[in-house]
């Protein structure tokens, strides 16, 4: 999407612009009345037939960048996630005016919106990470691995400068124990989480290092939401000794829009 600074020429930067949040299915009264984004400033919708683009004004000469306006972008499309559904756009997107927003997208865009908002209809995004405990996981590894637990006792009172190279081989163990370990874990609650979603995907920070045993996004009927719920804190009732698990959400469904697409 060509930001309102790139269509402009610098002498129309003082006029206000059309900050966009996100697509929805055109309703009357969707939005909550109090509802206000970045710099504070009133959300509305912007329609097009039976599709609308929410969107907020914000000055031209003042491009969205600040922590605080990530923070705002993401606290709109959450909570119109939880009255319809939304095709989130990427977070910066800001065009010139109201008719440059109906152009570049609901003209431009409207089928493969309108196809999204299909799939995503009735459904919200749920944030779930599992993490290890790690003194639990590492006396694990201890028990299980003579060469882990040798070292470990070579270098428990030894100077570090003095024991570097046991030291570094320790930690190469170590990763390589966790690492044995978070596949088999990670497909095991995932053996139970993917009969209740529609979809999952891995996020960015997903498994593969640190404690991370497991963070995905999964795209939940929120029918099942209540069943999804209490069947994840079921699982973390009976993992606890080992792993924590988080469960964020309903969000907007940030992870099954196709990316970049919507940039």
């Amino acid at each position: 999407m060509t930001s309102a600074r790139e269509a402009l020429g610098p002498q129309d930067l003082s006029a206000p612009g059309c900050y966009v949040y996100g697509v929805v299915p055109w309703a009357e009264g969707l939005l909550p009345s109090d509802l206000t984004g970045l710099s504070g400033a009133p959300v509305r919708l912007v329609r097009e037939g039976e599709l609308a683009v929410v969107v907020s004004d914000l000055p031209l000469d003042q491009p969205p960048g600040r922590a605080p306006d990530v923070v705002a972008h993401h606290e709109v499309l959450d909570a119109i996630a939880g009255v319809t559904s939304v095709v989130p756009v990427q977070f910066g997107s800001l065009l010139a005016s109201e008719e440059d927003v109906r152009e570049d997208l609901l003209l431009a865009r409207g089928d493969d919106f309108a196809a999204l908002l299909e799939e995503l209809a009735g459904r919200a995004q749920m944030n779930l990470r599992a993490s290890y405990l790690d003194d639990v996981v590492l006396a694990e590894v201890v028990r299980e691995d003579p060469d882990v637990a040798e070292l470990r006792r070579r270098t428990r009172d030894v100077p570090e400068d003095q024991s570097y190279g046991d030291r570094v081989r320790l930690g190469e163990l170590v990763a390589r124990a966790l690492d044995a370990k978070r596949g088999p874990d990670a497909d095991a609650l995932m053996t139970v989480v993917e009969p209740l979603v529609a979809a999952w995907s891995e996020r960015t920070s997903g498994p593969g290092s640190g404690d991370t045993v497991l963070d995905v996004a999964l795209l939940v009927d929120l029918d099942r939401l209540t069943e999804v719920e209490d069947t994840l804190e079921g699982l973390a009732e009976a993992v606890h000794e080992r792993m924590r698990l988080q469960l964020v959400g309903p969000l907007a469904p940030y992870d099954f829009v196709g990316g970049a697409a919507w940039a």
